[in-house]
């Protein structure tokens, strides 16, 4: 006799978790559970009491800010349990009303009917990598806005750097050398000046818990055979691998290109067929990352002295794809100037082929497997 199923739609918050079940076989029995506290002592008195009743239990909830301990902890206890974007859960176009209660019967009502998408629930230690990388991130937007104040603060009193370089030692040394004409705006001038060191500090000091992690991590490997592209620093390669995990899980290049949102949008109706930008969907950190490397294929092909060090010791399948993509991705940047396009849309169609050799890389490392 087949069991019956019943999916728990969770609409998750931190301080409560509203409930909604949906029988499968009866497509009016959606029904409202109750709402309950947020800590996990009231949702597994929920799923005994749930599990009393004989059913196979199926929960669902959107990704959010309560992260993914909900689905952790129900995993480990042998229960199916998926994660969906709230971006991709399909909605009317005329319903404008939007409470918690509802949020959970819809859940329920969707995950029975099969039009979630789940996402990606990275491991625990790929999660914990994944905050550093962040880290670093945050601590270099800091960094940024920190710089742009310093300078609006000296440009507004007619100081202006006609180096070459910003933020070099000559920089520095001019910034030292600025005497302002009262002490009140001295002290803000020197307070901005800490306040960019240690921004520079803390950027500094994340980069270096990455170097020191990276080689203990399970997905060491990978993150090191893609430092054998041009432009992907050890950086944009943690952040790479930490935010998308292992690259393999995606079926083809095309498809990783579109989970980054790296293809055009497009809008066709009948004999017309027109695209526009980029969708811009998915993850925007890998995607930052990789226009920031795209930048580096404006250059000749060619293998520095640093590009030969991050080579050294990878299997001679992977070199051989990390210099087709230069040889190809320079090339294309050339030829893309020379016709005039914008630059912005070059480095955007660069970085959307070095995703696609990402992935080659990926599946050349990948183990082979077992028979």
């Amino acid at each position: 006799m087949k069991k019956d199923i019943t999916f728990v739609g969770l609409d998750v918050h931190k301080d409560s978790i509203d409930i909604a079940l949906a029988d499968s076989g009866r497509e009016g029995a959606v029904r409202f559970y109750g709402t309950i506290g947020g800590d996990f002592a009231a949702l597994h008195k929920v799923v005994r009491k749930l599990q009393s009743l004989g059913a196979t239990l199926r929960f669902v909830y959107e990704a959010g800010p309560c992260g993914y301990e909900i689905y952790r902890s129900l995993t480990r206890q042998g229960f199916d349990c998926v994660v969906v974007a709230p971006s991709k859960i399909p909605r009317k176009s005329g319903d404008r009303i939007k409470t918690d209660r509802r949020e959970a019967l819809n859940l329920a009502r969707l995950h029975r009917a099969g039009d979630l998408t789940a996402v990606y629930v990275p491991a625990v230690e790929d999660e914990a990598m994944r905050d550093l990388t962040r880290g670093r991130e945050d601590a270099a937007k800091a960094l940024r806005v920190s710089r742009q104040v310093l300078l609006a603060f000296l440009l507004r009193h007619g100081y202006r750097y006609t180096g070459r370089t910003f933020w070099s030692k000559a920089h520095w040394h001019w910034i030292g050398d600025i005497a302002m004409p009262h002490r009140a705006q001295q002290v803000v001038l020197q307070e901005y000046v800490h306040s960019v060191q240690e921004q520079e500090a803390r950027v500094q000091r994340l980069t270096a818990q990455i170097q020191a992690l990276v080689p203990q991590w399970t997905l060491a490997p990978l993150v090191k055979a893609l430092q054998a592209l041009r432009g992907v620093s050890l950086v944009v390669a943690a952040t790479t691998v930490a935010e998308l995990g292992d690259l393999t899980r995606f079926d083809s290049a095309r498809q990783l290109m579109s989970y980054l949102g790296l293809v055009p949008s497009e809008h066709s109706s009948g004999g017309s067929t027109r695209r526009g930008g980029i969708t811009k969907t998915g993850n925007g950190h890998v995607r930052r990352v990789l226009t920031e490397a795209a930048h580096a294929y404006a250059h000749p092909a060619r293998e520095s002295r640093v590009l030969l060090a991050r080579l050294d010791g990878l299997p001679q399948e992977v070199r051989q794809i990390a210099w087709k993509a230069q040889l190809r991705l320079c090339g294309r940047f050339r030829q893309l100037m020379a016709r005039g396009k914008h630059r912005h849309t070059i480095v955007t169609a660069t970085a959307r082929e070095l995703a696609a050799f990402m992935w080659a890389i990926a599946q050349a490392i990948a183990p082979e497997p077992a028979g």
